[in-house]
């Protein structure tokens, strides 16, 4: 289950923002942009998706 949502746009750290020519998505932590389907060691799922994996 958890290689199924393990990904940066689960992330407590992820950020998604609207610009006038598209998204930016970042790590906020890091301080680097990523994107959503990316995946990396570091990721810390939110209190949603930690809840949706136990099930």
């Amino acid at each position: 289950m958890k290689k199924d949502v393990h990904c940066c746009a689960t992330c407590v750290n992820f950020k998604a923002s609207r610009l006038n020519n598209g998204m930016k998505y970042e790590c906020v932590r890091l301080g680097f942009d990523t994107k959503p389907s990316y995946k990396f060691d570091c990721w810390d799922p939110k209190e949603h998706v930690k809840k949706w994996i136990e099930k």
